[in-house]
C-alpha cells in the first residue's frame, strides 16, 4: 500500500470522490500543513493554525497509480482559486498536494504543468505542492461524513 494526501476544499466531498476510485483501500480526513500540534476542527476553522483540510488516501499501486489519483484531484475542484472552494473561504480550503516521496513530487509537478497547459483552466493554477508534514486525523464525525448520510456530494 501507498499513501497520498490531497487538499481540495472541504474534505467531505473530496473524501467521497476518492472513495469511489477502484484501488483506493481507505480514506481518512484530517488536517495537515500547519504548525499547531493536534488541532481540532474548531481550531482549524479559525484560519490561524495553518492547516488544510486534507484527505489521506491509502491505495494499492497495483490497482491504481498515483498518476490516476492526481488526475482525479484536478477534476474534483477548482485549482485556480486561492484559499477557497465554492462558498468555503480560508487557508484551510486551499488546493494542495502533499507528497510522500520524490517520485510523488515529480508526478505532481509534471501533472500540474500538464493541467495548466491543457487550456482547461482559464486562470493560473495555485495548487501548492509541498512535502507531507504531520497528519492529524479529524474527529470521528467527519470520517466518511457524506457516506454516513447517504450523500455523494455536498455542494449545490
Amino acid at each position: 500500500m501507498e499513501t497520498a494526501t490531497f487538499a481540495a476544499g472541504c474534505f467531505w466531498g473530496v473524501e467521497e470522490a476518492f472513495r469511489q476510485i477502484p484501488g483506493v483501500i481507505q480514506t481518512t480526513v484530517g488536517y495537515l500543513g500547519g504548525y499547531t500540534q493536534n488541532p481540532t476542527y474548531k481550531d482549524v476553522c479559525t484560519d490561524e493554525t495553518g492547516h488544510a483540510e486534507v484527505v489521506q488516501v491509502e491505495f494499492d499501486p497495483a490497482k491504481v497509480g498515483y498518476e490516476q489519483l492526481v488526475d482525479a484531484f484536478w477534476s474534483m475542484h477548482d485549482p485556480t482559486t486561492l484559499n477557497r472552494q465554492g462558498p468555503d473561504i480560508g487557508t484551510q480550503y486551499r488546493s494542495a498536494i502533499f507528497f510522500h516521496s520524490a517520485e510523488q513530487e515529480r508526478v505532481a509537478r509534471a501533472s500540474k504543468e500538464q493541467a495548466q497547459a491543457s487550456g482547461k483552466f482559464r486562470r493560473p493554477i495555485v495548487t501548492e505542492i509541498t512535502p507531507a508534514s504531520p497528519f492529524y486525523r479529524a474527529e470521528d464525525y467527519h470520517q466518511q461524513y457524506l457516506a454516513k448520510r447517504g450523500l455523494s456530494h455536498c455542494h449545490i
